[in-house]
């Protein structure tokens, strides 16, 4: 992703990029999760093949909202056949939440309607994110017909 980490921080409304990766073109819409801007994340589900859901394994007292949210979306008809990567963000940070907290937390054992993985994460550091990008074009490649 090439970024300086000094500037990386939340997204506030939402950021429209492109990125080639391993020879294809992945369009990323990087949509804010503040409450005021959750109304307008279904204007990004068309034609979404995987939803990036990150977590901030600092924060226990959100995971509760954060699993209300995620399990909102993941009913929404222009989702259905999305897969669902989950980056624990902040795994660096001493104390975080585990992999098996975020699972649990989010229920993921339930979801029977998408393909799920959990990676862990520092958007700071850079950490696993590659990781992630491995993750989304391995699956659409398994999932999708590419041309």
């Amino acid at each position: 992703m090439q970024e300086d980490v000094n500037s990386v921080s939340p997204t506030l409304g939402f950021i429209i990029k492109t990125i080639d990766y391993d020879g294809y073109k992945l369009n990323i819409w990087d949509v804010g999760g503040q409450k005021t801007l959750r109304t307008y994340w279904k204007n990004y589900f068309e034609k979404t093949d995987t939803l990036i859901w990150v977590v901030d394994a600092t924060d226990r007292e959100r995971l509760d909202d954060c699993r209300h949210e995620l399990k909102g979306l993941l009913v929404q008809e222009r989702l259905m056949g999305a897969s669902l990567l989950v980056f624990k963000n902040k795994s660096d940070v001493p104390g975080c939440l585990t992999e098996d907290e975020i699972c649990e937390g989010l229920q993921l054992d339930t979801i029977q309607t998408h393909k799920w993985h959990v990676i862990p994460c520092s958007a700071i550091t850079g950490e696993n994110l590659q990781q992630g990008l491995e993750w989304v074009v391995k699956d659409a490649k398994d999932r999708l017909f590419l041309y």
